[in-house]
């Protein structure tokens, strides 16, 4: 049994465009609709997200879901929306990449379920590798005029006076070689929908026009905006770059964070985008919002929901943890239970200073930690009157003037946390 996909889309502003007759034709029984994702780096990141969650609402729905890993096409690069073109990957590069983007997926997606709708993942490198050049022009290419294909936004932007690159060939078959992909899953898995971000609409209605064409069919296409953010930044990027999902690349408490510091208009947008909770629910949580904004029910709701999702409910509780440690109370057990990659997330671009190990074998003075061997406060004297005024903190236990600094306060076996006040820091390195 189906439900109404296309309804679920438009409330969550998951809905761009659609060829007419589409939602009518979800309607009637379960069909199978295709992302295409592209394999250029073995994680996906949070770019990728709304194509995961249109494929998961697709299967929620009772349709069936097809993740397609863009083998051939990441070989040769789509030039929708950008004014270069991209690296070209071997073959052992994007076979690496599709596992562990299957590995991401599943977390969203059910491969393994015995229901008809199960999620499948295929790859274009495998029907595109033994097509020849000839029989390719032959068999696809006569089909399509130069005239539709210049007619395309992506191929006119390229072409512009305002782009100093221009655009080789292999660029301009890209739409070619994606229309076909949808040629060949409608032929060969029943495949009539294609989904992706507004700008995917023009090399997605070539896929439909060959289908028509060639396949003697009818294909739909489906489109979702491209996100924004409120302030006109990019969204999914930061100083440090992509917000990936793998937590190599990206920590659960830079991901968790990531979300917790959106806008309120933006976190009212990402709810209803990035989460699954019902309609009910996330009216319910605007409305909680829009009285104590303050207090950023939403962006909280948010970041909890998407960091368990994408990683775990453990890495949940240790990415607030590790934000209490700044902006709440916490021990030093807190601290110690911290990893090495989140305790310098959480510390980046705090003042460091490096001392040695042996320092700590008979115990480092406060005056030396705080001035002295550090130059964290500017004297020893400042240093003498701040411990005087119980405002020093060594891993967020406060201390007197005659504590020692041991290899026992040691986090990770390197750090250990300085703090006058409450928002000054100082991380002293053991080497």
């Amino acid at each position: 049994m189906t439900s109404n996909f296309v309804e679920e889309l438009k409330w969550r502003g998951m809905l761009h465009d659609a060829m007419p007759g589409t939602e009518e034709h979800l309607m009637n029984e379960m069909q199978s609709a295709y992302v295409g994702i592209d394999p250029t780096a073995d994680s996906l990141h949070i770019g990728h997200l709304v194509g995961v969650m249109m494929l998961r609402h697709f299967q929620l729905a009772g349709h069936k879901p097809y993740a397609l890993i863009g083998g051939a096409t990441g070989m040769i690069g789509d030039p929708s929306g950008k004014s270069a073109e991209r690296n070209l990957l071997d073959e052992p590069t994007l076979r690496h990449n599709q596992e562990a983007l299957k590995g991401q997926l599943s977390r969203f997606l059910d491969f393994d379920g015995e229901a008809d709708n199960a999620a499948i993942l295929v790859n274009n490198y495998d029907w595109m590798k033994d097509f020849s050049f000839l029989d390719f022009i032959r068999d696809v290419g006569k089909h399509i005029t130069v005239n539709y294909m210049m007619a395309k936004d992506s191929v006119k932007k390229r072409l512009s006076s305002e782009s100093k690159e221009g655009m080789s060939f292999t660029e301009f078959t890209y739409q070619m070689v994606q229309g076909y992909d949808f040629l060949y899953l409608y032929q060969n898995h029943n495949c009539t929908l294609q989904m992706g971000g507004s700008d995917q609409w023009g090399n997605i209605t070539t896929g439909t026009e060959l289908i028509r064409r060639i396949g003697g069919g009818k294909g739909y296409a489906l489109t979702c905006p491209l996100i924004t953010k409120a302030d006109g930044t990019k969204f999914g990027k930061t100083e440090g770059g992509n917000i990936w999902l793998d937590s190599e690349r990206t920590s659960p408490y830079k991901f968790y964070q990531y979300w917790l510091n959106t806008s309120d208009v933006d976190a009212e947008k990402y709810i209803k985008i990035f989460t699954f909770l019902s309609k009910e629910e996330i009216d319910g949580l605007i409305k909680e919002h829009q009285e104590a904004p303050h207090i950023r029910v939403l962006q909280k709701r948010l970041a909890e929901e998407i960091t368990v999702m994408v990683h775990s409910q453990e890495d949940l509780e240790n990415a607030q943890k590790a934000s209490n440690i700044l902006f709440g109370k916490s021990t030093s057990k807190d601290l110690k239970g911290l990893n090495e990659k989140t305790f310098l997330d959480v510390f980046d671009g705090v003042p460091q200073a490096e001392i040695s190990k042996s320092e700590l074998t008979s115990g480092l003075d406060m005056i030396g930690a705080l001035a002295d061997k550090t130059g964290f406060l500017a004297s020893n004297s400042e240093a003498r009157r701040e411990l005087k005024q119980n405002s020093i903190s060594v891993n967020k236990e406060k201390v007197k003037d005659d504590y020692l600094i041991t290899e026992d306060d040691l986090i990770n076996g390197k750090f250990v946390l300085l703090q006058r006040g409450k928002k000054n820091y100082f991380v002293l390195v053991v080497k």
